[in-house]
């Protein structure tokens, strides 16, 4: 399964990259939402995990942006934030989000969920 990791910081998205490559996922990375669009269609991944909070083009822009191609309908975006507020949550969802995670995020909940989706 190959995922589009996107998130601006650095160790962050290390860590992240570092524990999906761990468990044997592809995984490309993105700094931003604009590289990350661009990763997307490079690269056509199955799952991608996306910062909330980035310059350029944020997690939620992002979002919206997959779900008007015609080839990211389907493809389970989840988000990764420090924000858990309900208002943030539904704009989310509105945008076709598929999951959210609240950081810092614990890697096995993480393996966890993307294992329910690729059911």
């Amino acid at each position: 399964m190959r995922i589009l990791a996107i998130d601006d910081t650095r160790t962050l998205r290390e860590l992240l990259c570092r524990t999906l490559r761990a468990a044997q996922y592809d995984v490309v990375e993105a700094e931003n939402g604009e590289e990350g669009l661009n990763r997307f269609s490079e690269h056509r991944p199955d799952v991608v995990i996306t910062d909330l909070n980035m310059p350029v083009l944020d997690g939620i822009e992002f979002t919206r942006a997959v779900r008007q191609r015609s080839d990211g309908g389907e493809v389970p975006i989840i988000i990764l934030t420090t924000e858990s507020g309900a208002e943030i949550k539904a704009e989310g969802r509105k945008a076709g989000a598929t999951a959210w995670m609240v950081k810092p995020f614990d890697p096995q909940r993480l393996l966890d969920m993307l294992s329910r989706l690729r059911k």
